[in-house]
């Protein structure tokens, strides 16, 4: 019998925080005209976060401090268990960076599929982010086509789920029922604004108690 799937964003929906604000906040100077580039149509989403987080100057404690600060749910290991003992796998599908993602998960000591964009970090470089051409999930505005990452789940498993919060995150949103669709910040009040239902959260672990307490996938 094939698991249920919940496709989950990563920052600002298992976290408290982007990363991208975060460091914007704390090296002020990389931001640079970048993200206005993107949201006039210059630049993709990939290349305006590329290009800022290369301008991190920092040590890598430093930073590791930043990710720290992003503040995970802390309640995300036992809501991941719980979700695998009633039948759910949790795949995370971000347009960030799987440097900081896979050491947050890793510290929670919760091991899940993750789809996002791999990189490296060099004091005197930045964060170096790539986009993962080889993948079957790739997508050139995002790196991690979090569409594809969705229909390939829905291609294996008649329930799936979706958790969200920003712009990337409203297509993939909309592939779900209703009552499967968790959003958060600016995607719900996109999906308000355009009459689409949804299941509000604050917090992952409530993701988790949600879906346990629906009866059944239909």
């Amino acid at each position: 019998m094939k698991n249920n799937i919940l496709i989950s964003d990563f920052d600002g929906t298992m976290t408290r925080f982007d990363f991208y604000d975060l460091v914007c906040r704390a090296f002020p100077d990389i931001a640079g005209d970048f993200w206005h580039q993107y949201e006039r149509g210059e630049i993709t989403h990939f290349e305006a976060l590329r290009s800022i987080f290369a301008g991190i100057r920092s040590s890598e404690a430093k930073l590791l401090s930043i990710i720290e600060a992003m503040q995970i749910d802390p309640d995300l290991p036992q809501a991941v268990a719980e979700l695998r003992g009633h039948g759910w796998d949790v795949v995370v599908a971000s347009a960030g960076c799987d440097w900081y993602i896979k050491r947050l998960l890793a510290a929670q000591k919760v091991n899940i599929m993750v789809h996002a964009n791999p990189g490296d970090f060099f004091a005197d470089q930045g964060l170096l982010m790539r986009l993962p051409p080889a993948s079957p999930l790739f997508s050139a505005e995002l790196g991690v086509n979090k569409v594809a990452v969705v229909r390939e789940a829905l291609k294996n498993s008649s329930c799936v789920a979706f958790a969200g919060d920003g712009r990337p995150d409203l297509a993939p949103a909309l592939l779900v029922p209703a009552h499967r669709r968790f959003a958060k910040s600016w995607l719900a009040k996109k999906l308000q604004e355009i009459g689409e239902e949804f299941k509000p959260f604050d917090d992952w672990h409530e993701v988790s108690r949600m879906l346990i307490e629906q009866e059944g996938c239909s």
